[in-house]
């Protein structure tokens, strides 16, 4: 596991909270496990909460739900530019490739020319050492790569099959199943 994989949850995972989810992880390492659920969109403009970053903000300009723990707390993803650089930039670290953990406390006007889009998330994921290992034995998740753009893609469409559709098969049938099983 490393910073930058996507978690998908699996078709047996029913609880509530993370039921179809696509989970970016953030941060691995011997302390535990953070990320932030990408297909949870609120009905809270970012506007209402963040007015500087609006402008900044990816389709739809809603607040993620990013997780259970801290809500009251936000984390900003961002997507670079190709070709961006962000050395010597205060308020941007770089999670994996061209992905970057947004300071909210930075200047939207500085961080603005150097990305496509930012997204932010009222609370996160989180696992404790050898908890996430612990679901991972009991498949309540499927470990894939993230694209640059899944922190800030649009979310017209069903975020967690278009994720499993395209993996190979026979991991990519999975997107099929239905949301809910009962009626099929």
């Amino acid at each position: 596991m490393r910073a930058g994989t996507l978690l998908v949850s699996s078709t047996e995972l029913a609880e509530p909270t993370f039921r179809r989810t696509v989970v970016y992880i953030i941060e691995h390492n011997d302390a535990g496990t953070l990320g932030v659920v990408l297909n949870r969109p609120s009905d809270t403009p970012v506007h209402d909460v963040l007015p500087l970053w609006a402008e900044l903000s990816a389709q739809p300009h809603t607040l993620f739900v990013g997780g259970p723990v801290k809500r009251d707390a936000a984390l900003c993803l961002g997507t670079l530019r190709v070709g961006a650089s962000i050395d010597g930039i205060p308020g941007l670290r770089r999670v994996d490739g061209r992905v970057v953990l947004v300071d909210l406390d930075a200047d939207p006007d500085r961080i603005g020319p150097l990305v496509e889009g930012v997204r932010v998330f009222a609370g996160y994921a989180g696992w404790t050492f050898g908890q996430l290992d612990s679901e991972l034995a009991n498949d309540d998740w499927i470990v894939v790569s993230a694209l640059p753009s899944d922190p800030i893609a649009g979310r017209r469409t069903d975020m967690w099959a278009q994720v499993l559709r395209r993996q190979p098969l026979p991991l990519s049938l999975l997107a099929t199943h239905p949301i809910e099983v009962e009626r099929n």
